[in-house]
């Protein structure tokens, strides 16, 4: 833990957490005092407010081999509005060259200024926003998807098409898939059938769906693929999938 006067020198930074079993990082986080050092202890505690997603099972995993998470301090001294870029500029990185991190939502405005190639940045500001939804749709984010391994004879729809929680009446009601990326409709898809039930690593009961789809007709692609929904996203938002704009 950080001493007093560590703690009025470091200010605002920002922080990775290690496994020493592979030596590779597994979370990015900014924070202050000794934020840096919470996850663990969240998870040496006991503390169920904290426990249960893919960052404390991999530090529970690292304690079952009598070791302990690493903390490197990455930048400090930075004001939060600086943090908040660092932490979401390394985010970004490992992530677009699939490092394993654990962190269940992007950094600050990553949406928007985060990591792209060039065709997505001329995409993004040429990219008019979709104002109105005109079908009982359900806009799915593939951000933690999105590769170029995802794409299935030119779509996403391998990387949007399981496993979501989503309602029975949703299923029963959703005419369209539209894939979005970083705040851009991506791809636009027709359901086909029944939703059916998916089985995961992390959720052996089947609360999950999967849906068989085809490339929606020219007519509705046109409306909605390439448009623009970063006007309606709000910050640090991680459900992935909404209904309305």
């Amino acid at each position: 833990m950080f001493d007093t006067i560590t703690i009025q020198q470091l200010k605002g930074y920002v922080y990775a957490l290690i496994n020493p079993i592979n030596g590779k990082p597994f979370y990015v986080g900014k924070g202050n005092g000794n934020r840096v050092f919470a996850h663990r202890d969240a998870v040496k505690n006991g503390d169920q407010a904290e426990i249960g997603t893919l960052k404390d099972i991999e530090i529970a995993q690292i304690f079952e081999k009598q070791l302990d998470v690493e903390h490197i301090i990455v930048r400090h001294g930075l004001s939060d509005d600086e943090a908040f870029m660092v932490e979401s500029v390394l985010i970004d990185f490992w992530r677009y060259f699939n490092a394993p991190l654990t962190n269940e939502v992007l950094g600050h405005l990553s949406g928007l200024y985060g990591i792209k190639t060039a065709d997505e940045i001329i995409r993004q500001y040429n990219a008019p926003p979709l104002e109105k939804l005109y079908h009982h749709v359900a806009i799915i984010n593939i951000n933690k998807k999105y590769s170029k391994i995802a794409k299935s004879n030119g779509t996403y729809l391998n990387a949007v098409k399981e496993a979501w929680v989503i309602s029975a009446e949703n299923r029963k009601k959703t005419q369209y898939v539209l894939a979005e990326y970083q705040g851009i409709i991506v791809g636009v898809y027709a359901i086909q059938g029944e939703w059916y039930p998916v089985e995961t690593s992390e959720n052996k009961r089947n609360h999950r769906w999967g849906f068989h789809g085809i490339e929606a007709p020219p007519e509705i692609i046109e409306i909605y693929k390439n448009k623009s929904i970063m006007h309606v996203k709000k910050r640090g938002a991680a459900f992935p999938i909404r209904y309305k704009l």
